[in-house]
């Protein structure tokens, strides 16, 4: 079954939501905005996990190819 997880990212705390591909919500957190942490929490997911969105803004150059370099979609 696909998931996918959205990111609300802020500067100190990024909000992680997870749904598989009914919209059932699977998963909710926050964690450090940090992109180790954030991988970290989805791991559990990773091997299903298609896509992961997050908004644009001033961290987005430095959080995506982290993310990215560390194996999330």
């Amino acid at each position: 079954m696909d998931h996918f997880a959205g990111l609300d990212v802020s500067i100190e705390e990024t909000a992680i939501c997870v749904v598989d591909e009914h919209g059932e919500v699977l998963m909710q957190c926050a964690v450090p905005t940090e992109p180790e942490t954030i991988a970290g929490a989805l791991r559990p997911f990773l091997a299903n996990l298609r896509r992961v969105g997050h908004e644009a803004g001033a961290l987005s150059p430095w959080l995506h190819p982290g993310l990215q370099a560390l194996g999330v979609p």
